[in-house]
């Protein structure tokens, strides 16, 4: 049985209530403390302090300090005034055991409440947490996505200039090569006048057009015609494995002409040529030397050796297709994009000898345009290599990969 304190002390006013219950030496870390509106509780072992209150108290605003060897409990009255004792008469032992049960009952839901208030107020910051989390995930996202579109405005922009200085570029040269053909055109239509020279003047000669009567002229006998005889006919060997159509010779003349101009041009006005060797002045070393740098890795290296290359020889496109590949390794998408068009021009007309140079510098003039999500222009030169080789499949694959992504960011662009 528990020994029930009886040295307690209280006093009081209208509106307050102050009880003192000595702790005899007890460890304040052993000592629990009961209330409710009716009904106060100390308990430590082998000590017990109880009270059923004369008058019910309020006990949110109640408090209870322990210190000092002594526990104060500091009540408000709900109603005030002066009571005529601290607890009620314990006489009637049952009302006490209801009181003693209506208290702990009110303790347990009191404390269901405090815990579902506790549980309500977590998950509405945890609401507020989500809620801020998600706003500042949208604000990221259309930050983001804004980047991403100036950045794309931009890069459409650099392309659209590229491509009219290119346009322009082409046009320019074309003028050029039109003018030059006139002006031979022009030197070889130039008409064969039969003119007096200074030696013949005093023999006189025939003269086209009126004869001038100052001269005097001579008949002419013409010659004896020629004997009979067999004419030796060489046909010339053909350079393209393909069988000769009339609608293909004008652009297989020109592409035999452009590589016989490439195997012929070396001249270089770089200072920096002038300390190579014999050997590596010749083009085609150098690019075979940039062949085995691209393959180690050397991408920097390659590039270097295809410039070269490139000022002693401008008109070789597997330089500028192969310098084009090393720029795709390093990411300098837009000396990609120039150097593969660069080939392209040059491997014009397009015949079957040029083919696989073509297919190439399609393949890496679009890699470089998807890598710069320019997925529209990408896929036209996917398509392009597709003409030439309709059974890649793996170019066939890339391309219907480019076709999904397209698709998707158009829909994408019509949800929002």
């Amino acid at each position: 049985m528990p020994l029930i304190v009886q040295d307690y002390s209280w006093t009081q006013s209208e509106s307050m209530l102050y009880i003192s219950v000595p702790l005899k030496g007890i460890n304040p870390g052993k000592v629990d403390v009961f209330a409710t509106d009716e009904y106060l509780k100390v308990s430590f072992p082998p000590f017990l302090f109880e009270v059923f209150l004369f008058e019910p108290i309020d006990d949110d605003k109640s408090v209870a300090q322990i210190g000092n060897g002594v526990v104060i409990f500091t009540l408000h009255k709900k109603n005030e005034g002066i009571w005529e004792q601290l607890s009620l008469k314990n006489d009637d032992k049952d009302k006490l055991k209801e009181i003693r049960l209506r208290a702990v009952l009110k303790a347990q839901e009191k404390s269901e409440a405090d815990a579902k208030a506790e549980a309500a107020r977590k998950q509405e910051e945890k609401k507020y947490a989500l809620q801020s989390m998600m706003k500042l995930e949208d604000e990221e996202r259309t930050k983001i996505n804004k980047i991403k579109e100036e950045e794309r405005e931009r890069v459409s922009a650099e392309m659209e200039a590229w491509k009219i200085k290119q346009k322009q570029e082409a046009e320019k040269e074309m003028s050029q090569r039109k003018q030059i053909i006139i002006d031979e055109e022009h030197k070889k239509r130039k008409p064969n006048i039969i003119s007096v020279s200074k030696s013949a003047e005093n023999k006189g000669t025939v003269k086209h057009g009126c004869q001038n009567p100052s001269i005097e002229s001579k008949q002419v006998t013409l010659p004896a015609p020629r004997c009979s005889g067999n004419i030796k006919v060489k046909f010339t060997p053909r350079v393209f494995p393909t069988a000769l159509r009339e609608s293909r010779v004008d652009e297989e003349e020109e592409w035999l002409k452009k590589q016989a101009e490439a195997r012929r041009v070396s001249s270089a006005d770089a200072a920096e040529l002038d300390d190579l060797t014999d050997e590596e002045r010749n083009p085609d070393w150098l690019r075979e030397k940039g062949n085995k740098l691209f393959a180690t890795g050397n991408y920097l290296a390659a590039v270097s050796a295809y410039n070269l290359a490139i000022q002693l020889n401008r008109n070789i496109p597997a330089l500028y297709s192969n310098r084009a590949a090393c720029h795709l390794k390093l990411r300098n998408l837009h000396k990609a994009i120039e150097d593969s068009s660069k080939a392209l021009r040059l491997l014009t007309p397009a015949v079957p000898d040029n083919a696989p140079a073509r297919l190439k510098a399609h393949l890496r003039r679009g890699t470089a345009f998807c890598e710069l999500e320019l997925y529209t222009e990408g896929l036209q030169d996917y398509q392009s290599a597709l003409k030439i080789d309709p059974h890649n499949e793996a170019v066939q694959a890339d391309a219907q990969k480019i076709r999904q992504i397209i698709e998707g960011s158009q829909e994408e662009h019509v949800q929002h």
